[in-house]
């Protein structure tokens, strides 16, 4: 087993858990009830931990993460009023076309 995350915030370390599997990795998780630890030991010891099962499949995971964040969305013009919009816009701010 190898660790692949971790992180404080349940939500995050989930959610990459989710990526990883489906890309067809296994994993486990660590360290899911310690935050009751919390004050006795060191704050990154309480943290959830991702664990790759199998440590060949280490690589694919890595990739796979990273895939699913490198994802840029680009500026778009309108078609209709040719108005420039930002990526996060899912139609035009200027007259509410779609791309």
């Amino acid at each position: 087993m190898k660790l692949i995350y971790t992180n404080e915030n349940y939500f995050l370390v989930h959610n990459i858990k989710n990526i990883v599997e489906n890309a067809g990795v296994s994993t486990t998780l660590r360290n899911e009830y310690t935050s009751s630890g919390a004050g006795e030991l060191a704050p990154n010891e309480t943290w959830l931990e991702l664990w790759v099962l199998n440590e060949n499949e280490y690589g694919k995971a890595i990739v796979a993460i990273t895939s699913a964040f490198n994802t840029h969305a680009k500026a778009w013009v309108c078609k209709k009023c040719l108005e420039k919009n930002d990526a996060a816009f899912e139609f035009c701010w200027q007259c509410q076309t779609n791309p």
